[in-house]
């Protein structure tokens, strides 16, 4: 596309032949899991979404260059490097001035697949709006990229380390779709149910992909959030969680950390309070994400194809 970006062989056929592409992002695998959970997690996604016919396209910025689609050598760097930046959209600049490493973010992600024409991208919870908003005006660039990037985002709702009440106003104000799927509450990311009510809910793959079919036949240029409950089996109980996340957030704040560095240090805590509990339950959402989220691409550019509305 231009010299900052590298799309790899197998992106690049798949968007030129309007081919389902699934994107993912990297913070997952740099900032979101421990070794060798992150790369191994990495390419089940993958293996998951090529499973179902679409192409994955991982996203990171490698010594300065935006990758659309990594190698499995590249992911495993991705898995073990220690000197990778987390990269919000307003970072994508520098690091490709500075000739860095990152991984992207939510926000990042989105705008990078606008940009090469991918509409679909699967992640673990989106960041939001966090707990002591009012002190710190802490709301993440995830939610306006809602406004910025025409993007299908599925996801567990957001993190649960977020203020998931305000989070959805947040969406609201912004006029940002959010659908639940076989849901008429807002996912918990760990949990299943937020009991926060969301007001537009689809039941199939095949009723989403025509509602964005209908958006892009009406001309109209925004993300959609897909929100989709971690399955019964993995769920952690809300009550654990809130319990957790109060514990985490007292520590972050006796110890000052705020900022890009306090969502990694609060996963972290939430896995150390639970003995492990969270990765797994983080493990098997995404893992949902990824097979609801190729489902609904392969039918998006079925219909798409059959001009079905």
């Amino acid at each position: 596309m231009n010299k900052y970006i590298k799309i790899s062989k197998e992106v690049q056929t798949a968007l030129l032949k309007n081919k389902a592409v699934v994107a993912l992002e990297t913070t997952i695998i740099s900032h979101g899991m421990p070794y060798p959970d992150n790369y191994e997690i990495a390419l089940e996604l993958e293996s998951i979404i090529r499973s179902n016919e679409c192409i994955p396209a991982t996203i990171g910025i490698i010594d300065g260059i935006i990758h659309v689609g990594l190698s499995k050598k590249e992911l495993l760097e991705f898995s073990q490097r220690k000197d990778i930046i987390k990269a919000s959209r307003r970072d994508i600049p520098y690091l490709i001035t500075k000739k860095l490493w990152g991984s992207l973010t939510v926000s990042a992600t989105m705008m990078i697949c606008a940009m090469v024409g991918i509409r679909f991208f699967v992640t673990g919870g989106l960041g939001g709006v966090h707990y002591g908003v009012n002190e710190t005006f802490d709301i993440s660039a995830d939610l306006d990229e809602f406004t910025k990037s025409n993007v299908c985002v599925i996801c567990a709702g957001a993190k649960a380390i977020l203020d998931l009440k305000k989070t959805v106003e947040y969406l609201e104000t912004k006029g940002v779709t959010v659908i639940g799927y076989q849901s008429d509450t807002f996912a918990a990311f760990y949990s299943r149910d937020s009991g926060i009510q969301i007001h537009q809910r689809f039941d199939t793959p095949l009723q989403i992909a025509k509602y964005l079919c209908t958006k892009d036949y009406l001309g109209i240029q925004y993300g959609t959030i897909i929100s989709n409950p971690i399955m019964k089996e993995y769920e952690i109980p809300k009550e654990r969680v809130d319990l957790m996340v109060s514990d985490a957030l007292a520590l972050a704040k006796n110890q000052n950390i705020t900022g890009k560095n306090l969502t990694p240090f609060l996963l972290k805590e939430m896995h150390d309070y639970s003995l492990g509990e969270s990765i797994q339950a983080n493990k098997q959402l995404i893992k949902n994400n990824a097979t609801l989220g190729s489902f609904i691409a392969k039918t998006y550019f079925e219909c798409k194809k059959m001009k079905i509305y």
